[in-house]
């Protein structure tokens, strides 16, 4: 765990049951878990949506890590752009 751990702050709670936890937590997504009547507990947090989960398997990780390793030995080049051009212009 890093970071520091500020004193307790008094906040008010707002008309409409909002408070402010800081512009540095702005546009953040947080686990809130009321820990007992009057308890709240508030953690920041980052949501994998279901359909994005399997990015975050060992088998995507893997996959992903040998792409980039083709790409490194494999750089972009445009030496064989007219050729491709031609071959495309032809089958239309």
């Amino acid at each position: 765990m890093s970071g520091t751990v500020s004193p307790p702050t008094v906040k008010l709670v707002g008309a409409n049951g909002q408070i402010s936890l800081g512009k540095q937590y702005a546009g953040r997504q947080v686990l809130l878990e009321e820990q007992e009547p009057g308890v709240w507990l508030v953690r920041t947090a980052t949501v994998i949506p279901d359909n994005e989960r399997w990015l975050h398997t060992p088998q995507a990780a893997a996959d992903l890590d040998k792409a980039l390793d083709w790409a490194i030995a494999h750089p972009a080049s445009d030496e064989q752009a007219d050729v491709l051009m031609e071959r495309l212009h032809k089958d239309s």
